[in-house]
């Protein structure tokens, strides 16, 4: 008998979840030596992004057994704080399992002395994180995967300030799980923990609505698509709200559906998500066409565009960093705020903010770390994820990003113009700065320690036909960041491109590498020209970059 087999036995034998003891069984009954340990090799690590896995049994998956013994390491982390008698708010999604990981961590904390409330039904992440706040709760549990594949599902924890945790609370929290052992020794109470009202949903909405100016355009006709998460409902109460009126729902992805049929992966960014987006638009003549990832933290903007295959453009996340950047700098000029970003994202917002007189701040990848900038004003990171309330939500908030880049369409449209329009403006101003990805999805993460070894131990001189001038390896730390495990590459200029960098490294998320890759190009007189420059520039980096990371 071979010691994961034991170990699964005694997993076994006190796993609360029938499906999971089902499959864990009918794999001990196979002998399926290899499956027992891809679910027994390791731990499923708690981290700044708490949990997310695959569903399935054993310490390597999302399950009721990790779910419980995560919920007890929260609720001793709390009770040796000074938060020990406090509330937690607890939200989940419409992905599998999400409301029974949810209802198991109201009884873990009721039953450990803390007060658990739970959103009344699945409601996106920014609620959530809303209620954090406007409740005074002293934590807060997101059951989600945002949009990883329909097989995943994740535990996203949030402290009283209504942010992200971070260092070292990830590692004490960790600690905290680590100690749990047995479930036997989890006590959960049977009742107790409060379901909310509605009244929560209408303070948010209420709040969502100020993001809008109450006498600004309304006249845009918009799509939008839910992608099957949770936002479909909410989203089209908060355009109501705000005075948007005429709004198309891609009704095939309107309703949750923890599957996701109609898309490969439930991500806007990905190949073919946005295709029924596109094609309701195309029918309704649609202005713009919003999507909302599953759990609507995260706002996807798409615009007509004749030269674009589907007569649609995806606007990059950077370009939606500008142009929401952009407008909250205009409203907000000479009042001391930051705008922030992160050290993958574009460097155009440092310009917006020179311009209108506001402070400006660069943060590793993560909301976790931009809620965290004083005096935040408006913080975005190029994976579609935008703060433009940090007041009302420090996280990244889907819903009213989506309210506010509607508004400046319609603003734009009113005089003659379009969202693209804007950013040609911002680009003639302040140099067209145009970015780019190149990522390597991976099945075995032993890949994405290679290629950043190789990286470090043999770095490139020049990518792309530019000299690299610097690099800066980010894993050890600086005054202004923290250390993270990625690297930097600051490159020369030309009589053509007036600044380039790239940063590598490993998705926190998903089994990828990531790259990220910026040009600066003056727009001297000729913005197609710039253009052309840019895009044949960033595809030589991509080029030298694919080699460099050749796994």
């Amino acid at each position: 008998m071979t010691d994961v087999v034991e170990t699964a036995r005694a997993w076994l034998a006190e796993d609360p979840d029938p499906e999971t003891r089902a499959e864990l069984r009918a794999l001990l009954d196979a002998d399926d030596l290899p499956a027992l340990e891809d679910r027994f090799s390791g731990l499923l690590q708690f981290g700044t992004a708490g949990l997310r896995g695959e569903l399935g049994a054993g310490p390597n998956r999302m399950n009721r057994a990790v779910v419980i013994r995560a919920a007890a390491g929260l609720a001793a982390y709390l009770k040796g704080t000074d938060d020990s008698s406090g509330t937690v708010v607890i939200g989940f999604d419409a992905r599998h399992k999400s409301d029974v990981f949810a209802h198991d961590t109201a009884a873990v904390m009721e039953a450990a002395g803390l007060h658990a409330l739970l959103l009344p039904r699945p409601l996106p992440t920014p609620v959530l994180a809303y209620a954090i706040r406007h409740l005074g709760c002293v934590a807060g549990v997101m059951v989600t995967a945002s949009h990883n594949p329909p097989r995943d599902n994740g535990y996203k924890v949030y402290l009283g300030d209504g942010s992200q945790i971070v260092p070292p609370a990830d590692a004490e929290i960790a600690a905290a799980i680590a100690a749990v052992g047995s479930l036997s020794n989890v006590p959960m109470a049977d009742e107790g923990w409060e379901v909310l009202g509605e009244t929560l949903l209408d303070a948010y909405l209420d709040r969502a609505a100020t993001v809008v100016r109450p006498d600004g355009p309304r006249d845009i006709r918009i799509v939008h698509t839910a992608l099957h998460g949770v936002g479909g409902a909410v989203m089209l109460s908060a355009f109501e709200r705000a005075g948007f009126g005429d709004v198309t729902v891609v009704s095939a992805q309107a309703e949750p559906n923890p599957e996701f049929p109609t898309v490969a992966f439930p991500n806007p960014e990905e190949p073919g998500a946005m295709d029924l987006a596109f094609e309701t638009a195309a029918a309704s003549g649609a202005e713009l066409v919003i999507a909302n990832d599953p759990d609507a933290d995260r706002c996807a903007v798409a615009v007509p565009d004749p030269a674009a295959p589907a007569g649609r453009r995806m606007l990059r996340g950077d370009e939606v960093g500008a142009l929401l950047g952009a407008e909250v700098a205009r409203r907000t000029a000479g009042t001391g705020g930051v705008l922030a970003t992160t050290i993958v994202s574009s460097s155009l917002l440092r310009s917006i903010a020179r311009r209108h007189g506001l402070a400006y701040a660069e943060t590793l990848t993560g909301f976790k770390w931009l809620a965290r900038v004083p005096g935040l004003t408006f913080g975005y990171e190029e994976a579609l994820g935008y703060c433009v309330d940090p007041d009302g939500v420090r996280d990244k908030d889907g819903i009213t990003a989506a309210l506010l880049i509607a508004e400046l369409a319609a603003a734009a449209k009113q005089e003659g113009r379009t969202l693209l329009d804007l950013l040609d403006e911002l680009a003639t101003e302040h140099g067209l700065h145009a970015t780019d990805q190149y990522s390597i999805r991976v099945d075995r993460l032993d890949r994405i320690t290679t290629a950043m070894a190789r990286l470090r131990e043999t770095p490139p001189t020049s990518l792309g036909g530019l000299a690299v001038t610097h690099t800066d390896d980010l894993t050890v730390g600086s005054a202004n960041l923290p250390p993270t495990d990625g690297l930097r590459y600051t490159l020369a200029g030309t009589d053509d491109v007036s600044a380039a960098r790239i940063v590598v490294r490993p998705s926190g998320t998903e089994p990828k590498l990531k790259s990220y890759l910026e040009v600066v190009v003056p727009v001297r007189a000729d913005l197609p020209q710039a253009r052309t420059i840019a895009t044949t520039t960033l595809s030589a980096l991509k080029a030298d970059l694919a080699a460099a990371l050749a796994t």
